[in-house]
């Protein structure tokens, strides 16, 4: 079970072309399993590069709504955050002070969030129990609106767009409900990246692609030892100081974050 998102990065010794970190990650909130995520910069955002990555993968792969992922072999399970986004833009396009289609959209999405926070602690197959009771139905009329509403809007214009875009993802959308372990959105990997995202707007452009790579790798060590616990500024001087001494492959296994 992995999810996955992207970024552009700019590279100096390409005449300041634009390329993409990709973020990849594993391992459950309430798991045990080793935690992951991996940075991996690419030159382009060709789906080559997740079906490369993934090679193999055939379980549940929570992402936005890009296409590049469909050609993997994985499951795509839809996220909820890119959905309510995009309604968030038509309903700031209404003007202020005014409500219409959009608020309803929110108000529908927020009842799904509502649930999700109150389950937030439960095993996975009570909150798949309670996902099938409870969210099944509000998902079944928010369907139906979208239906409708899809029939008296321009897909011109943004709330068109956030229309087209949730029933254009509906199956991927709802996959949540199959799984217990499934989250309604992709927000670890927006988390994530964030860091990236920020930290590129101090230092603007990687001078050079093996650096762009380098970068990569300590993304992928500081934001693993996140999401397994650690302090970042201390696993990293854990680990300069020990990694000399590592000689064999079990040595340096046992420095890995997770």
């Amino acid at each position: 079970m992995l999810w996955a998102d992207e970024t552009t990065v700019n590279v100096l010794d390409v005449e300041k072309s634009t390329c993409y970190m990709w973020v990849y990650g594993c391992g459950l909130e309430q798991s045990t399993g080793p935690k992951l995520v991996l940075f991996d910069y690419q030159d382009s955002r060709s789906s080559i590069h997740p079906t490369d990555f993934l090679a193999g993968l055939s379980g549940y792969l929570q992402v936005d709504g890009y296409a590049g992922y469909e050609k993997t072999h994985a499951t795509l399970v839809g996220c909820w955050a890119h959905a309510r986004r995009k309604f968030v833009e038509a309903q700031k396009a209404q003007g202020k002070g005014k409500t219409g289609k959009a608020d309803v959209a929110l108000n529908h999405i927020q009842k799904l969030y509502a649930l999700e926070s109150k389950l937030k602690t439960v095993p996975p197959d009570k909150k798949y129990d309670a996902r099938q009771t409870l969210a099944k139905p509000l998902l079944e009329q928010f369907k139906s609106w979208l239906d409708k509403s899809s029939e008296s809007v321009t897909k011109e214009g943004l709330l068109g767009a956030a229309i087209t875009y949730s029933l254009n993802q509906w199956p991927k959308l709802i996959r949540y409900l199959d799984d217990g372990r499934l989250n309604i959105d992709n927000n670890r990997a927006e988390r994530a990246i964030k860091p990236f995202v920020i930290g590129r707007k101090a230092w603007l452009f990687a001078n050079t692609k093996t650096g762009a790579q380098a970068s990569a790798a300590l993304y992928s060590l500081v934001e693993t030892a996140k999401i397994n616990g650690l302090e970042p500024y201390d696993y990293l001087c854990r680990l300069l100081t020990e990694l000399p001494k590592a000689n064999t492959h079990e040595q340096l296994q046992q420095l890995l974050p997770y």
